[in-house]
């Protein structure tokens, strides 16, 4: 039995489901926010089960988002209390069950981090864009003047701004010189400085254990979606990349302990491979859609071998 981790608006689940539901595989969804609502049970008297909807044999687990449930008409310190708890209750869970993991959550969380995403990549040979994280005014200063006054601002993880109904988003911006002159004026918030690496186009490697799929996206052909691609609903096609850099992107996986990975690149005028940051339970439904890739059947394949 498969065990699918996440909630009910994960729409690359639902793409998922839906072939595992044709082809007749056994599964479990567990939707976080419902769990409140959901029979669960920890048996620590024999094997140390978990069981879910009454299921405790799950042979592989695919791991994709958490949510916490509604907590109403209590006060705020109880509210907080309550989620607090049911956080370490979905803790307990990933640590407890014994499978096969797409991937194991502790992995996932610390493959988040992009300090350490860079370092890693890095390590292995990768190139990767000057870069500074850092809250000292004189040395964003500097780093932009080294930089040819061409560099880029990013954030260090969430690009989502929540405003009750409605959501706003931070993308890849590039660092003005009215934005140096006055920087003295503001507060740094946590976030990533780059150097500006010129595109021929962009990448996106996407890595199921050893199996690797790129798709290219022409970002420069926009004039808004030159330093970010996800401002316009731009096409992705199949492109192949050299040998040595889909090594790399499978070795980044295993470097990280991760069985999954979305990875950006950069492909330079002057056919260099640059890596700008992987996420490690990226999105990729639209992709497959677009380019025909099977990346879903490749994630049922992981998922049914034991």
């Amino acid at each position: 039995m498969i065990l699918i981790i996440t909630h009910k608006q994960d729409y690359t689940v639902d793409f998922v489901v839906n072939k595992l539901n044709k082809k007749g595989i056994l599964y479990k969804r567990l939707n976080c926010e419902d769990l409140i609502n959901t029979n669960y049970s920890f048996d620590f008297n024999n094997a140390f089960n978990f069981s879910f909807d009454g299921v405790k044999d799950f042979h592989s687990v695919w791991f994709r988002r958490t949510k916490f449930p509604e907590i109403n008409d209590l006060k705020q310190e109880e509210k907080h209390y309550i989620l607090t708890e049911y956080d370490s209750l979905l803790k307990n869970i990933f640590a407890i069950i014994d499978a096969k993991w797409l991937s194991e959550p502790k992995y996932v969380y610390n493959a988040e981090n992009k300090a350490l995403q860079l370092k890693v990549a890095k390590k292995i040979g990768f190139n990767i864009p000057q870069t500074i994280i850092t809250n000292n005014k004189q040395k964003i200063k500097e780093f932009y003047l080294n930089n040819n006054q061409d560099i880029i601002i990013k954030p260090l993880a969430h690009t989502r701004i929540s405003y009750n109904n409605d959501v706003a988003f931070i993308f890849t911006n590039p660092v003005s010189k009215e934005l140096i002159d006055s920087i003295d004026d503001y507060d740094i918030n946590p976030c990533i400085f780059q150097e500006n690496i010129q595109k021929d186009y962009e990448i996106r490697v996407t890595v199921i254990d050893k199996k690797v799929f790129a798709s290219s996206v022409f970002s420069q052909s926009n004039e808004n979606t030159k330093n970010d691609w996800r401002k316009e609903k731009l096409d992705f096609n199949t492109v192949q990349i050299p040998k040595e850099i889909s090594d790399k992107c499978v070795r980044i996986l295993q470097e990280l302990n991760i069985k999954f990975g979305a990875i950006d690149l950069i492909k330079t005028p002057n056919d260099e491979y640059v890596f700008l940051e992987i996420n490690p339970n990226g999105q990729w439904a639209w992709i497959e859609m677009q380019t025909g890739q099977e990346m879903s059947d490749e994630i049922i394949k992981f998922l049914k071998n034991d």
